[in-house]
Protein backbone atom coordinates (compact mmCIF):
# COMPACT_ATOMS: atom_id res chain seq x y z
CA UNK A 1 0.00 0.00 0.00
CA UNK A 2 1.50 3.76 -1.19
CA UNK A 3 2.02 5.95 1.86
CA UNK A 4 0.15 9.18 1.40
CA UNK A 5 2.33 12.19 1.42
CA UNK A 6 2.53 14.99 3.48
CA UNK A 7 1.45 17.68 1.95
CA UNK A 8 1.53 21.38 2.72
CA UNK A 9 -1.08 24.11 0.88
CA UNK A 10 2.14 25.37 -1.30
CA UNK A 11 2.50 21.27 -2.83
CA UNK A 12 -1.50 21.69 -3.73
CA UNK A 13 -0.88 25.14 -5.36
CA UNK A 14 2.22 23.00 -7.04
CA UNK A 15 0.24 19.98 -7.79
CA UNK A 16 -2.63 21.79 -9.60
CA UNK A 17 -0.14 24.16 -11.61
CA UNK A 18 0.99 20.74 -12.88
CA UNK A 19 -2.60 18.94 -13.55
CA UNK A 20 -3.26 22.74 -15.17
CA UNK A 21 0.15 22.33 -17.51
CA UNK A 22 -0.56 19.04 -18.73
CA UNK A 23 -4.56 19.71 -19.87
CA UNK A 24 -2.88 22.86 -21.48
CA UNK A 25 -1.26 21.09 -23.65
CA UNK A 26 -4.59 19.93 -25.55
CA UNK A 27 -6.94 22.20 -24.64
CA UNK A 28 -7.11 26.13 -25.60
CA UNK A 29 -8.94 28.71 -22.95
CA UNK A 30 -11.46 26.72 -20.47
CA UNK A 31 -9.62 28.63 -17.54
CA UNK A 32 -12.23 28.65 -15.34
CA UNK A 33 -13.64 25.39 -16.23
CA UNK A 34 -10.36 23.77 -15.69
CA UNK A 35 -9.87 26.02 -12.13
CA UNK A 36 -13.41 24.50 -10.86
CA UNK A 37 -12.66 20.43 -12.22
CA UNK A 38 -9.35 21.00 -10.12
CA UNK A 39 -11.57 22.28 -7.41
CA UNK A 40 -13.77 19.36 -7.43
CA UNK A 41 -11.10 17.24 -7.60
CA UNK A 42 -9.32 18.46 -4.52
CA UNK A 43 -13.05 18.54 -2.73
CA UNK A 44 -14.11 14.82 -4.18
CA UNK A 45 -16.90 16.46 -5.80
CA UNK A 46 -18.57 15.54 -9.42
CA UNK A 47 -19.14 17.82 -12.27
CA UNK A 48 -21.39 18.31 -14.91
CA UNK A 49 -20.61 19.74 -18.46
CA UNK A 50 -22.93 20.95 -20.32
CA UNK A 51 -22.53 22.85 -23.51
CA UNK A 52 -23.55 22.57 -27.45
CA UNK A 53 -21.54 19.96 -29.69
CA UNK A 54 -18.00 20.48 -30.34
CA UNK A 55 -16.93 22.41 -27.31
CA UNK A 56 -14.47 19.86 -26.44
CA UNK A 57 -16.27 18.70 -23.48
CA UNK A 58 -16.17 15.12 -23.51
CA UNK A 59 -11.99 15.69 -24.77
CA UNK A 60 -11.65 17.86 -21.59
CA UNK A 61 -12.55 15.18 -19.43
CA UNK A 62 -10.27 12.75 -21.06
CA UNK A 63 -7.78 15.04 -20.68
CA UNK A 64 -7.91 15.40 -16.85
CA UNK A 65 -8.06 11.52 -16.98
CA UNK A 66 -5.06 11.53 -18.65
CA UNK A 67 -3.21 13.80 -16.53
CA UNK A 68 -4.16 11.92 -13.34
CA UNK A 69 -2.70 8.56 -12.43
CA UNK A 70 -6.45 6.99 -11.85
CA UNK A 71 -7.94 4.50 -13.42
CA UNK A 72 -10.11 6.01 -15.93
CA UNK A 73 -13.61 4.76 -17.39
CA UNK A 74 -15.80 5.67 -19.58
CA UNK A 75 -19.77 4.97 -20.80
CA UNK A 76 -21.22 6.12 -23.73
CA UNK A 77 -24.88 7.27 -22.47
CA UNK A 78 -27.14 6.01 -25.47
CA UNK A 79 -31.56 5.11 -24.73
CA UNK A 80 -30.44 1.69 -25.43
CA UNK A 81 -28.31 1.21 -22.46
CA UNK A 82 -29.72 -0.93 -18.98
CA UNK A 83 -28.23 -0.51 -15.51
CA UNK A 84 -26.76 -3.49 -15.71
CA UNK A 85 -24.34 -2.32 -18.68
CA UNK A 86 -22.63 0.66 -16.10
CA UNK A 87 -23.21 -1.35 -12.65
CA UNK A 88 -22.24 -4.94 -13.76
CA UNK A 89 -24.20 -8.12 -13.19
CA UNK A 90 -23.90 -11.12 -11.56
CA UNK A 91 -23.59 -14.73 -13.66
CA UNK A 92 -24.18 -17.55 -13.40
CA UNK A 93 -20.54 -19.91 -14.28
CA UNK A 94 -22.37 -23.40 -14.97
CA UNK A 95 -18.90 -24.86 -14.27
CA UNK A 96 -18.80 -23.82 -11.09
CA UNK A 97 -22.16 -24.17 -10.15
CA UNK A 98 -22.01 -20.54 -8.65
CA UNK A 99 -23.04 -16.88 -9.45
CA UNK A 100 -19.93 -14.54 -10.70
CA UNK A 101 -19.81 -10.77 -10.19
CA UNK A 102 -19.01 -9.48 -13.65
CA UNK A 103 -18.36 -5.77 -12.70
CA UNK A 104 -19.37 -2.96 -15.23
CA UNK A 105 -17.00 0.68 -16.30
CA UNK A 106 -18.46 2.33 -13.20
CA UNK A 107 -15.50 0.32 -11.10
CA UNK A 108 -12.99 2.75 -11.66
CA UNK A 109 -11.70 6.34 -10.36
CA UNK A 110 -12.60 8.50 -12.39
CA UNK A 111 -15.43 8.06 -14.69
CA UNK A 112 -16.62 9.86 -17.76
CA UNK A 113 -20.16 9.57 -18.05
CA UNK A 114 -20.54 10.62 -21.44
CA UNK A 115 -24.04 12.34 -23.15
CA UNK A 116 -25.70 11.33 -19.88
CA UNK A 117 -29.03 13.33 -20.79
CA UNK A 118 -29.42 10.65 -23.90
CA UNK A 119 -30.25 7.55 -21.46
CA UNK A 120 -33.76 7.00 -20.06
CA UNK A 121 -34.29 8.07 -16.44
CA UNK A 122 -34.29 3.87 -15.18
CA UNK A 123 -30.91 3.82 -16.73
CA UNK A 124 -29.74 7.33 -15.05
CA UNK A 125 -30.83 6.42 -11.83
CA UNK A 126 -27.88 3.88 -11.66
CA UNK A 127 -26.02 5.88 -10.67
CA UNK A 128 -27.59 7.71 -7.45
CA UNK A 129 -26.16 5.42 -5.25
CA UNK A 130 -22.61 5.52 -6.75
CA UNK A 131 -22.60 9.40 -6.26
CA UNK A 132 -23.60 9.48 -2.80
CA UNK A 133 -22.38 6.98 -1.48
CA UNK A 134 -19.60 5.64 -3.45
CA UNK A 135 -20.74 2.43 -3.34
CA UNK A 136 -23.48 -0.07 -5.66
CA UNK A 137 -25.72 -2.70 -4.83
CA UNK A 138 -25.63 -5.70 -7.00
CA UNK A 139 -28.36 -8.43 -5.65
CA UNK A 140 -28.82 -6.81 -2.47
CA UNK A 141 -24.73 -6.85 -1.93
CA UNK A 142 -23.02 -3.99 -1.45
CA UNK A 143 -20.12 -3.34 -3.40
CA UNK A 144 -17.28 -0.39 -2.53
CA UNK A 145 -16.17 1.75 -5.67
CA UNK A 146 -12.77 3.72 -5.42
CA UNK A 147 -11.79 6.07 -2.56
CA UNK A 148 -11.57 8.46 -5.74
CA UNK A 149 -14.33 7.81 -7.59
CA UNK A 150 -15.61 10.66 -9.38
CA UNK A 151 -18.05 11.41 -11.72
CA UNK A 152 -17.31 13.80 -14.62
CA UNK A 153 -20.36 13.74 -16.88
CA UNK A 154 -21.00 15.44 -20.22
CA UNK A 155 -24.35 16.59 -21.31
CA UNK A 156 -26.01 18.18 -24.31
CA UNK A 157 -28.42 21.25 -23.44
CA UNK A 158 -32.12 20.16 -22.61
CA UNK A 159 -32.88 21.85 -25.79
CA UNK A 160 -31.56 19.23 -27.41
CA UNK A 161 -33.27 16.81 -29.60
CA UNK A 162 -33.77 13.36 -28.17
CA UNK A 163 -32.37 13.64 -24.33
CA UNK A 164 -33.80 13.20 -20.49
CA UNK A 165 -33.63 16.04 -18.71
CA UNK A 166 -31.38 14.87 -15.19
CA UNK A 167 -33.62 14.39 -12.38
CA UNK A 168 -33.60 16.72 -9.48
CA UNK A 169 -32.40 14.05 -6.97
CA UNK A 170 -29.28 13.52 -9.04
CA UNK A 171 -28.38 16.94 -10.30
CA UNK A 172 -28.30 17.37 -6.66
CA UNK A 173 -25.28 15.21 -6.27
CA UNK A 174 -23.39 17.40 -9.01
CA UNK A 175 -20.99 19.65 -6.68
CA UNK A 176 -20.61 21.76 -10.23
CA UNK A 177 -22.81 22.16 -13.27
CA UNK A 178 -20.69 24.30 -15.22
CA UNK A 179 -21.55 25.78 -19.04
CA UNK A 180 -18.75 25.40 -21.74
CA UNK A 181 -18.91 28.37 -24.16
CA UNK A 182 -17.66 28.50 -27.72
CA UNK A 183 -14.68 29.68 -27.83
CA UNK A 184 -13.69 33.31 -28.52
CA UNK A 185 -11.95 34.55 -31.94
CA UNK A 186 -8.67 34.03 -31.19
CA UNK A 187 -9.35 30.70 -29.35
CA UNK A 188 -11.12 29.22 -31.93
CA UNK A 189 -8.41 30.38 -34.28
CA UNK A 190 -6.03 28.39 -32.17
CA UNK A 191 -7.79 25.95 -32.13
CA UNK A 192 -8.02 25.27 -36.35
CA UNK A 193 -4.28 26.28 -36.48
CA UNK A 194 -2.88 23.31 -33.86
CA UNK A 195 -5.47 20.77 -35.32
CA UNK A 196 -6.69 22.00 -38.58
CA UNK A 197 -4.57 19.63 -40.53
CA UNK A 198 -5.09 16.25 -38.38
CA UNK A 199 -6.96 13.61 -39.85
CA UNK A 200 -9.57 13.52 -36.52
CA UNK A 201 -8.37 14.76 -32.71
CA UNK A 202 -5.51 13.54 -31.55
CA UNK A 203 -5.83 11.47 -28.11
CA UNK A 204 -4.31 13.08 -24.97
CA UNK A 205 -1.48 10.55 -24.61
CA UNK A 206 -0.52 11.85 -28.70
CA UNK A 207 -0.48 15.30 -27.13
CA UNK A 208 1.96 14.22 -24.68
CA UNK A 209 0.02 14.09 -21.75
CA UNK A 210 1.07 12.30 -18.70
CA UNK A 211 -0.05 11.65 -15.13
CA UNK A 212 1.68 14.11 -12.85
CA UNK A 213 -0.86 13.21 -9.87
CA UNK A 214 -1.17 9.58 -8.34
CA UNK A 215 -3.75 8.23 -5.96
CA UNK A 216 -1.49 9.10 -3.43
CA UNK A 217 -0.71 12.49 -4.22
CA UNK A 218 -4.49 13.01 -4.17
CA UNK A 219 -4.64 11.77 -1.15
CA UNK A 220 -1.81 14.11 0.81
CA UNK A 221 -3.79 16.99 -1.26
CA UNK A 222 -7.11 16.31 0.42
CA UNK A 223 -5.52 16.03 3.69
CA UNK A 224 -3.65 19.38 3.37
CA UNK A 225 -7.45 20.89 1.93
CA UNK A 226 -8.76 20.05 5.87
CA UNK A 227 -6.55 22.32 7.32
CA UNK A 228 -8.04 25.26 5.80
CA UNK A 229 -9.62 26.83 8.37
CA UNK A 230 -13.67 27.80 7.68
CA UNK A 231 -14.45 29.97 10.45
CA UNK A 232 -18.17 30.68 11.81
CA UNK A 233 -18.77 33.55 10.54
CA UNK A 234 -18.25 32.12 6.58
CA UNK A 235 -20.20 28.90 7.88
CA UNK A 236 -22.94 31.39 8.49
CA UNK A 237 -22.51 33.23 5.00
CA UNK A 238 -23.32 29.85 3.52
CA UNK A 239 -26.13 28.74 5.42
CA UNK A 240 -28.12 32.03 4.97
CA UNK A 241 -26.80 32.41 0.90
CA UNK A 242 -28.35 28.63 0.64
CA UNK A 243 -31.62 29.64 2.84
CA UNK A 244 -32.35 32.73 0.35
CA UNK A 245 -32.77 30.14 -2.23
CA UNK A 246 -35.54 28.96 -0.47
CA UNK A 247 -37.37 32.55 0.25
CA UNK A 248 -37.22 33.75 -2.95
CA UNK A 249 -40.10 34.25 -4.89
CA UNK A 250 -38.92 33.82 -7.79
CA UNK A 251 -37.76 30.03 -7.32
CA UNK A 252 -40.14 27.16 -6.82
CA UNK A 253 -37.48 25.11 -5.28
CA UNK A 254 -34.50 26.41 -3.63
CA UNK A 255 -31.23 24.51 -2.53
CA UNK A 256 -30.86 21.48 0.08
CA UNK A 257 -28.30 21.54 2.81
CA UNK A 258 -26.39 19.20 0.92
CA UNK A 259 -25.63 22.06 -1.35
CA UNK A 260 -24.46 23.93 1.78
CA UNK A 261 -21.86 21.47 2.69
CA UNK A 262 -20.87 21.15 -1.09
CA UNK A 263 -20.48 24.78 -0.86
CA UNK A 264 -18.09 25.39 2.11
CA UNK A 265 -16.33 21.92 0.73
CA UNK A 266 -15.80 23.70 -2.45
CA UNK A 267 -14.46 26.99 -1.14
CA UNK A 268 -12.13 25.35 1.34
CA UNK A 269 -10.27 23.74 -1.51
CA UNK A 270 -10.62 27.18 -3.45
CA UNK A 271 -8.80 28.70 -0.98
CA UNK A 272 -6.49 25.72 -0.71
CA UNK A 273 -5.34 26.15 -4.07
CA UNK A 274 -4.73 29.79 -3.79
CA UNK A 275 -2.31 28.88 -1.14
CA UNK A 276 -4.33 30.14 1.84
CA UNK A 277 -5.54 28.26 4.95
CA UNK A 278 -8.48 29.98 5.68
CA UNK A 279 -11.70 30.22 3.32
CA UNK A 280 -12.65 33.94 2.25
CA UNK A 281 -16.24 35.44 1.57
CA UNK A 282 -14.92 35.70 -2.06
CA UNK A 283 -14.14 31.84 -2.31
CA UNK A 284 -17.82 31.28 -1.86
CA UNK A 285 -18.78 33.69 -4.18
CA UNK A 286 -16.89 32.78 -7.05
CA UNK A 287 -18.02 29.55 -6.28
CA UNK A 288 -22.09 29.94 -5.76
CA UNK A 289 -23.33 29.66 -9.37
CA UNK A 290 -21.73 26.77 -10.33
CA UNK A 291 -23.06 25.07 -7.12
CA UNK A 292 -26.54 26.37 -7.54
CA UNK A 293 -27.57 26.57 -10.98
CA UNK A 294 -28.31 23.04 -11.36
CA UNK A 295 -30.22 22.51 -7.98
CA UNK A 296 -32.59 26.02 -8.30
CA UNK A 297 -36.30 26.18 -10.05
CA UNK A 298 -37.72 28.65 -11.57
CA UNK A 299 -41.24 29.68 -10.57
CA UNK A 300 -44.00 30.12 -13.23
CA UNK A 301 -43.89 33.89 -13.09
CA UNK A 302 -40.10 34.24 -12.97
CA UNK A 303 -39.81 31.66 -16.17
CA UNK A 304 -42.84 33.91 -18.11
CA UNK A 305 -40.52 37.16 -17.23
CA UNK A 306 -37.75 34.95 -18.61
CA UNK A 307 -35.48 35.40 -15.64
CA UNK A 308 -32.03 33.35 -15.96
CA UNK A 309 -31.47 30.98 -12.72
CA UNK A 310 -27.91 32.69 -13.19
CA UNK A 311 -28.72 35.91 -12.42
CA UNK A 312 -30.67 35.48 -9.50
CA UNK A 313 -27.95 33.79 -7.65
CA UNK A 314 -25.65 36.96 -8.93
CA UNK A 315 -28.74 38.80 -7.03
CA UNK A 316 -29.20 36.68 -3.97
CA UNK A 317 -25.17 36.79 -3.77
CA UNK A 318 -25.18 40.55 -3.83
CA UNK A 319 -28.26 40.72 -1.46
CA UNK A 320 -26.90 38.37 0.97
CA UNK A 321 -24.45 40.58 3.14
CA UNK A 322 -21.06 38.60 3.29
CA UNK A 323 -18.69 39.47 6.73
CA UNK A 324 -16.07 41.85 6.47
Amino acid sequence: MTETPTFTLADVGQLAGAIRGEIGKAIVGQTQTIDHLLVALMARGHVLLEGPPGTAKTFLAQCLAASLGLDFGRIQFTPDLMPGDILGSNLFNFQTSEFTLTRGPIFCDLLLADEINRTPPKTQASLLEAMQERRVTLDGEAHALAEHFMVVATQNPIESQGVYPLPEAQLDRFLFKLLIPYPNLEEERQIVTRYGENRGLPSPAELGIAPVASAAMLDGAANAVKTVTLAENVTDYVVRLIRATRESADLACGASPRAAVLLAGAARARAALDGRDFVLPDDVKALATSVLRHRLLLSPAAEIEGKQVEALVDQLVEQTEAPR
